[in-house]
Parts: C-alpha cells; structure tokens; sequence
C-alpha cells in the first residue's frame, strides 16, 4: 500500500505541477491536515471512553463470561481452537469491540489472536481458523456503531444512532457472506486435499506394484 499511496501522491504532484494548479493543491493540503486534526479530537472523546469501558470489562471479568456466552458458537466456528486458550478469549473480546463498533480498539485485539493461531500453525500456509477469523474480523458484526456515531456527530448529525437498523441489517448480511465463504473455502480445501491424498496413493500403489 505504501508503494500505492507514494504513485498517488507522485502523480498527483506532477499533475498539479503542469496544469498550473499547484498553489490549490497546497491550500487542500494545509485545510485537510486540518481537519484531520478537528476530527480527530472530536471523535476522541467517544472512542476513548468505550475504549476505556472494553478496559473495566476486561478488568472486572465481563470479558471472561462474554467468552463463556460466545463459546457454544465460536466452539463450531473454530473447532481446533480451545476454549480456555488465549487464543478463543482473544478471538471473543475482539467480537466483543467489533459488538460495540470499536474497530481500533479491535484491531489489536485481532492482531493478538491471529499471533495465538499462527502458533498452531505448522507451516507458512493459514489455517481454517484463520481464514475464518480474518473474514468475520472483516465483516465486524456491529451492535452499536460507535466510530459511525461519532462521525456522524462531529459533522452535525442531531441523531447520529439513527443508522442503527441499517447498520444491524448490513452487518448481518456481511456476516452472513463471511461465513458463507468461509464454509465455501473450507470445502474446496477439504476436496483439494482428498484429490491429493488419492493421488499420493495411486501413485505408491503402483510404484510399489
């Protein structure tokens, strides 16, 4: 992405260079960083004090009974994950921030449970509950949109919750098609093998014979 963003900004330089725009494109550039700023420290105030919720919850053990509550599901979406890992709570309370519309308070959350499930990989190759951690992870099933709701309100929304039913419907929809694919990837992985099982076979059979 890096790679991506540099070509943008070349090209975009180059451009306003010899279309005589570059005066306009320092003025957007000095109004955007300062906005960037204004919304930043709008939004601050209602990321940190969910952030600092997720922390008490964390703390005073609600993250432990959310882990219990979400285990009979998350149990059949991760079958070779323990319960009582690091792996299965990290994978809960980072559902737990993507329930309460908290992306980056989520997203190290995540980071931490994918480290935990690449340790039980023994190869280079992503594991089953991997693929299905980053699709659902992706797809963030949303209770409360939160970060949605600040923006919302830092532009001067006089209801920023009013999105709710859409955002519940999107999320489910997006959920649905995560596991959807997730199931999907799983099968065909699943065939790919037994195909090369077979084969592996065949070909020992009739070495040996």
């Amino acid at each position: 992405m890096s790679y991506v963003f540099g070509a943008m900004i070349t090209i975009s330089f180059i451009y306003a260079v010899f279309s005589g725009n570059i005066d306009q494109m320092s003025t957007g550039i000095s109004e955007a960083a300062g906005s960037a700023i204004e919304l930043l420290i709008s939004i601050s105030g209602m990321l940190i004090m969910w952030s600092g919720f997720m922390r008490i919850a964390k703390d005073c053990g609600l993250i432990e009974k959310l882990s219990r509550l979400f285990a009979p599901l998350l149990s059949r979406l991760y079958p070779d994950v323990a319960v009582d890992s690091d792996a299965f709570r990290y994978i809960s309370m980072n559902i737990s921030a993507n329930l309460l519309g908290l992306g980056n308070a989520a997203t190290p959350l995540g980071i931490k449970a994918m480290g935990e499930l690449k340790k039980r990989s023994l190869n280079d190759t992503a594991t089953d509950s991997m693929v299905t951690f980053v699709l659902m992870n992706t797809a963030s099933m949303q209770l409360i949109p939160t970060t949605v709701a600040a923006l919302r309100k830092s532009y001067g929304s006089a209801q920023p919750f009013d999105v709710l039913l859409c955002v519940w419907i999107t999320s489910a929809a997006a959920l649905t098609a995560a596991l959807a694919s997730s199931s999907l990837i799983r099968r065909l992985t699943w065939k790919r093998s037994s195909r090369s099982s077979l084969r592996r076979c065949a070909s020992t059979d009739y070495s040996s014979a």
